[in-house]
């Protein structure tokens, strides 16, 4: 993923600057005109067993120009050395470090994060709810991993259409971080949680992802429990010929399994 992500650099005018945010290696990434008192706390995606700020950084930059926004994208702990719920614990630490330390005003800040990063977002809100923290202006999902006991019927019937993912790749990173798990356990799959009391939610999915009911049903849960939630749904995104990428996807979970 790094050497894909290597393709895609961040702009000249792009501030990285590292930083150690209570053991999590961070970074912050800045863009002109970004203001001090805003801030956005990112958490990547890569199923919980790939994916770091190398991966994430041009996007993360992107998100910081167009929201004029500081950002804070993490390398929380990875599965398989680490499993749930050590990226859940990374992710609620930075918050609070970001609140604390970073004396950013909860009010003045967003959790994003996009597939795995997506479902952790929704995670930790949920565990600082519970733990009775001051919560964040909102969230952001693109296309978040939100039921890792993998019941979604577009899973399968998107297979076919879905450029970068397959159902298979998807069962095996859930059962690589999950271990013995409760794979309905609410802080691994945010969508099994009460989600009452959550801050107001951005999703963003398209049509042609294997994830698209992940993203449907936590809007469906999320809004039945009171939460505002906006639903961007987009049409035949992200969708490609499934024979352009099918050696690419082949490498990348070979790559993974080898990994794990």
């Amino acid at each position: 993923m790094e050497q894909l992500a290597s393709l895609t650099k961040p702009p000249d005018d792009v501030k990285c600057e590292p930083v150690n945010v209570r053991g999590v290696p961070a970074e912050w990434i800045t863009t002109p005109g970004a203001k001090d008192q805003y801030a956005i706390l990112y958490l990547h995606g890569g199923g919980y067993i790939a994916g770091s700020i190398k991966t994430h950084r041009d996007l993360v930059s992107r998100i910081s120009r167009a929201s004029k926004a500081r950002a804070l994208i993490i390398d929380y702990r990875l599965a398989p050395e680490h499993p749930f719920p050590a990226a859940v614990e990374d992710a609620t630490a930075a918050y609070r470090w970001l609140v604390s330390a970073g004396g950013i005003d909860p009010s003045n800040l967003i959790v994003a994060g996009d597939s795995a990063g997506g479902g952790l977002t929704i995670a930790s809100l949920v565990k600082l709810r519970d733990e009775g923290d001051a919560l964040p202006a909102g969230a952001v999902c693109l296309s978040p991993r939100t039921d890792l006991a993998c019941t979604g019927e577009t899973l399968r019937s998107k297979a076919e259409v879905d450029p970068f993912i397959t159902p298979e790749g998807v069962e095996f990173m859930a059962g690589v971080y999950l271990g013995d798990v409760d794979p309905k356990n609410p802080l691994a799959s945010p969508l099994y949680a009460g989600l009452k009391g959550l801050p107001p939610m951005l999703i963003q999915v398209g049509t042609s992802e294997i994830l698209l009911d992940d993203s449907l049903r936590l809007a469906d849960r999320a809004k039945a429990a009171g939460v505002n939630v906006e639903l961007d749904v987009w049409e035949d995104m992200v969708q490609e010929n499934r024979s352009s990428s099918s050696r690419e996807q082949s490498y990348l979970t070979y790559l993974l399994r080898q990994r794990c």
